[in-house]
C-alpha cells in the first residue's frame, strides 16, 4: 500500500490528478472531524465517512478515483486503505500519522487532540 506524509501530499496530489479528481477520505468519527480537519481545495475534494461505516458505504465511492485515506494518527486509515484495495480500488493511499501530522507539518492552524 502506498503511504505519503502529509509534507508528500502536494506531489501525490498533482500525480494524482492526472486519473481524476483525487478524494480524500476522512475515517475518523464527525466528533473528531469538527474538532480537527483538512480544508478542501479546487484539486481535492473531502468526504468524511467514518470507518465503521466504510463496508456499507463502499458503494458510494469509484474504484478508479484517486483516493488518499486519512484518521488521527494513520493507523485507522491504513486499514480502510487496505480494505479498499481488497475491494478492487485501484489508487489508493495512506496519509501517514494522520490529521496529527498534517497539523504539524503542513498547517499549524489545524488543531491537534
Amino acid at each position: 500500500m502506498q503511504q505519503v506524509s502529509p509534507t508528500q501530499f502536494s506531489d501525490w496530489l498533482k500525480e494524482a490528478s492526472t486519473h481524476g479528481q483525487p478524494l480524500v477520505l476522512d475515517v475518523r468519527e464527525t466528533w473528531e472531524c469538527e474538532l480537527a480537519s483538512i480544508a478542501p481545495s479546487s484539486g481535492f475534494e473531502v468526504l468524511i465517512m467514518p470507518m465503521q461505516t466504510v463496508p456499507a458505504r463502499i458503494v458510494e465511492l469509484d474504484k478508479k478515483r484517486p483516493i488518499a485515506c486519512l484518521c488521527h494518527h494513520g493507523s485507522r486509515s491504513m486499514q480502510v486503505a487496505s480494505f479498499l484495495e481488497n475491494h478492487g480500488f485501484e489508487n489508493v493511499t495512506n496519509i501517514s500519522g494522520g490529521i496529527h501530522a498534517w497539523s504539524n507539518q503542513v498547517d499549524a492552524r489545524v488543531p491537534t487532540y
